[in-house]
């Protein structure tokens, strides 16, 4: 059964960078699983991806040698299950605000004793490059288990969500979390009290061995959130990229029909 490289690289304290893939695209999974990045999310949050679509993507990213990752809408069973049986090999769920919720994750992507996933399938092998058997016999050691912090109420109880077993990952979503630490009158943080938070995280998550990752927008951020600890990156999305680039170039050729504010994506 092959490995997951991103999992034993994150176990040994190795930076992981990857990127988003918000277009629903296979073309583009295909093209950007060979460029090097160990790993690509298929984000089906806040997307018009559907599990069809996903599915063709995971099968895309992993024959080309890269680790096909999926963030699922919200923490249930079912939209877990489903992307694992279709072939990801890791999960990012969003807004886990409890300790509850983190045991719910780690179970739907566990088979039992260790967890409720039940036994079915057949994309999952193959992505695998095994058979369904082996797949069901060495799966619970492979599939890579990523919650996100992104409010503060979740960083309030941050100390029993981490230590919850079976997490193999901690991801900041930092829009959500900057948002959740609004004053009343809906007034944004600085950006000295987000980064107050963001090493609140970090060091609670070093405090239970739990490599902890965010999402940047350029290389330069992430090489400066490597340095200060963290491990598991997403730097910005397939979308993003391609925006940054032809603005830039309408920028330099057309400036008067030059976009602004594109390249956030």
């Amino acid at each position: 059964m092959k490995p997951n490289p991103v999992k034993r690289a994150l176990r040994e304290g190795k930076p992981q960078v990857g990127t988003w893939l918000s277009l629903g695209s296979t073309f583009a999974a295909r093209f950007l699983a060979r460029t090097g990045l160990p790993w690509l999310t298929v984000d089906m949050e806040h997307t018009h991806t559907d599990i069809q679509t996903a599915a063709l993507m995971f099968g895309a990213i992993s024959d080309a040698g890269c680790t096909p990752l999926a963030r699922v809408s919200c923490c249930r069973h079912d939209l877990i299950k489903s992307v694992l049986d279709c072939g990801a090999m890791g999960i990012v769920v969003p807004m886990v605000m409890d300790a509850d919720e983190a045991r719910v994750a780690v179970a739907a992507c566990k088979y039992p004793p260790l967890g409720n996933r039940s036994l079915g399938g057949a994309l999952h092998a193959l992505n695998y490059g095994t058979t369904a058997e082996a797949y069901y016999a060495g799966a619970d050691e492979e599939i890579l288990v990523v919650i996100q912090t992104e409010h503060i109420d979740a960083v309030e109880r941050a100390d029993e969500i981490y230590a919850v077993p079976g997490i193999d990952a901690i991801f900041v979503g930092p829009n959500d979390l900057a948002a959740s630490l609004r004053e009343a009158k809906g007034v944004s943080p600085t950006p000295e009290r987000v980064e107050k938070v963001l090493l609140r995280i970090r060091e609670v998550a070093a405090r239970h061995k739990v490599p902890c990752g965010i999402h940047v927008k350029t290389p330069e951020d992430a090489q400066r959130r490597i340095d200060e600890g963290w491990r598991f990156i997403a730097v910005g999305s397939e979308l993003g990229m391609m925006l940054q680039y032809a603005t830039a170039l309408a920028s330099r050729f057309n400036q008067d029909d030059a976009a602004s504010g594109l390249a956030n994506y």
